[in-house]
């Protein structure tokens, strides 16, 4: 009794010990949004400031532009993550129950895609964008956003196609169905889960972009919410409290979403799809 009950302690230590080290720092961004400018610096490190204030939320959502960047975020980050789901569903189930002709070079080609250098595309992705008027746009932020998560989602995918029985739409088309129908009404259904995994990487990907946003994007009305947060850095200073409010206050779309979808994301693939 006693050795099977002290592994067990153990493994729930550790388990605390390791949710404590992911959290700290979103309670550290709590803590820092709701502390008085004159707290900050005064009171040295503390778990929690003597005095708290609203302050920094009131100044973001009345006195700054991130409602402005809040909304370019969401609608970036929604669209990006529909239109990549999408595609990568019908190329990840196309390069899982199909065999043509330069099938393997597609897949190298979109494995090639992935070993390259985010800074090292930038000129010319801009290069690329500016005659077509997409550069300073949220049009063009979801096509280079939907071009970079294809190739990875559409292997996410595949690799969820893969685990389902082609049994199922076997014996869907012997009944009678046809083979896109035997997709839509049977294996989609089956690959929420990897749908919900999919649409939750793509849209977190999306949202906490910087690199493209920053270079593509010039001026505040169609800035995204990680390159707003660079207005709150003066020349001479840095307003961590309004920073870390802004902060916090974009984590409540990731975390809804989130919520909205764990269900698919714990749910079995195939469970009970198949009989013996």
């Amino acid at each position: 009794m006693r050795r099977s009950v002290i592994p067990t302690i153990a493994h729930r230590l550790a388990i605390l010990c390791y949710v404590v080290f992911a959290l700290f720092p979103l309670f550290w961004l709590l803590k820092v949004s709701v502390t008085p400018n004159d707290l900050l610096y005064s009171e040295g490190v503390r778990m929690w400031p003597s005095r708290t204030t609203w302050e920094h939320y009131a100044f973001v959502l009345q006195h700054s532009d991130f409602p402005t960047f809040f909304k370019n975020s969401l609608i970036v980050s929604a669209s990006t993550a529909i239109t990549v789901t999408i595609c990568a569903s019908l190329s990840g189930y196309a390069l899982s129950r199909f065999t043509f002709r330069a099938k393997y070079w597609i897949v190298a080609l979109m494995l090639l895609t992935q070993m390259f250098p985010l800074v090292m595309l930038v000129a010319p992705i801009f290069k690329i964008l500016t005659p077509l008027h997409l550069t300073n746009s949220l049009t063009g932020l979801v096509i280079v956003y939907t071009a970079f998560n294809v190739p990875f989602a559409t292997f996410l995918m595949q690799s969820f196609f893969d685990g389902i029985p082609k049994d199922l739409e076997e014996a869907a088309m012997i009944d009678g169905a046809t083979q896109f129908t035997a997709f839509r009404q049977i294996i989609l259904p089956l690959t929420l889960p990897g749908i919900a995994a999919t649409l939750g990487f793509v849209f977190t990907a999306a949202w906490s972009e910087l690199l493209f946003a920053l270079m593509l994007i010039n001026g505040n009305q169609a800035a995204t919410f990680p390159v707003g947060l660079l207005t709150f850095v003066s020349k001479f200073s840095v307003d961590f409290g309004q920073m870390m409010a802004a902060g916090v206050m974009a984590l409540i779309p990731a975390g809804l979403f989130f919520l909205l979808i764990q269900r698919y994301l714990v749910q079995g693939l195939t469970a009970g799809a198949v009989k013996g």
